[in-house]
């Protein structure tokens, strides 16, 4: 090669000992291409000096190389609109992206009949992460209108049976039952369940669940006077952790579909004069940030989000590529502190 001269992939090809072709699939993070191989063509590259010029490779391949992050906007207080589970998600998945190549774009879900053409359709995202759903029997007819218009996407949510796209969820029922688990091992016989445990909230769904299979295999009866539908909000856990004491319920342990859920119903508690975990054992799920800031701090049930980022980011591309993508099903763990 002259001095001077531009280096090309045929150049790294040729010192490499493989095509053209799978220099370029290395050289943008397809995973076609085996660990060895793509270490051996990046060694090469650097040795040449060659950069990637991705504005190029775009254009040939009609690709935009940016995936499109798009967050469900929750009702939150503080005005962030965004559940901050999904915010512990958030650098997993910017690490992944940047691993494999891509942009990232982060927007808000609009829930509108043309809220695809924003994205894939005119280019700015080769494919959709969806985060987030609000009531999922609403959010199903999104869904399926995206799934009959080609959009590739992935979610984190539910993994529910014949639904058509890829989703990476939270074995919601494990989290139940551990919780039952750990709430009778503490010697609690009448547990509360706090959050809408219904189709239109199926992960709170499975979480309730999983707490009635775990109760029952203990010999514990669920009662349904100690369960309070409530949304995922701080406030919501309140206002029903406040019903059910109006109410004249009494309960030695209660069981929150979310974190949130779960602080709300601690200050209620605080407020009538129970203790936790002296007269009321207190467990949530999520495993966010202010989990650990509770009075006292929140034994919950953590949803895996370090492995979730990756796990979507790579599904999305698997899609990208016309390959298969499975559903995967994450398991969770039970966070002990002092709550429970």
């Amino acid at each position: 090669m002259a001095a001077g001269e531009r280096v090309t992939s045929f150049d790294i090809a040729a010192l490499a000992k493989v095509s053209q072709p799978t220099v370029s699939r290395a050289l943008r993070g397809d995973k076609t291409v085996s660990e060895a191989t793509r270490k051996r063509i990046e060694a090469v590259a650097q040795l040449l000096g060659y950069k990637v010029d991705r504005a190029a490779s775009s254009l040939r391949s009609g690709h935009s190389n940016t995936l499109a992050l798009l967050f469900f906007e929750d009702p939150l207080p503080d005005g962030s609109f965004i559940n901050p589970f999904f915010l512990s998600m958030l650098g997993s998945i910017l690490r992944t992206c940047a691993e494999r190549q891509y942009d990232l774009l982060t927007s808000f879900q609009q829930l509108s009949s043309d809220w695809h053409v924003d994205y894939e359709d005119s280019r700015k995202a080769d494919g959709l992460i969806l985060l987030g759903y609000g009531d999922y029997a609403l959010y199903r007819a999104r869904l399926e209108q995206l799934a009959r218009q080609g959009t590739h996407f992935v979610r984190w949510g539910a993994v529910e049976p014949g639904a058509g796209e890829t989703t990476i969820g939270c074995d919601n029922i494990a989290g139940g039952r551990a919780a039952a688990a750990h709430l009778v091992a503490r010697g609690c016989r009448r547990v509360a369940f706090l959050g809408d445990a219904s189709d239109h909230y199926p992960e709170f769904r499975d979480r309730y669940r999983g707490l009635c299979d775990g109760l029952a295999a203990a010999g514990v009866a669920t009662e349904p006077m100690l369960r309070a539908d409530c949304l995922s909000l701080e406030s919501a856990g309140y206002e029903a952790a406040r019903a059910l004491l109006a109410g004249g319920a009494a309960f030695d342990g209660l069981f929150a579909a979310s974190d949130l859920i779960a602080l709300g119903a601690m200050r209620a508690l605080a407020e009538a004069g129970r203790r936790v975990p002296d007269d009321v054992a207190v467990i949530g799920f999520d495993d966010i940030p202010a989990a650990a800031l509770g009075h006292p701090p929140l034994t919950t049930v953590a949803q895996d989000y370090s492995r979730a980022g990756p796990l979507l980011v790579d599904a999305l591309v698997r899609r990208l590529h016309g390959e298969e993508a499975e559903n995967r099903v994450l398991a969770p763990r039970l966070v002990v502190r002092a709550s429970a």
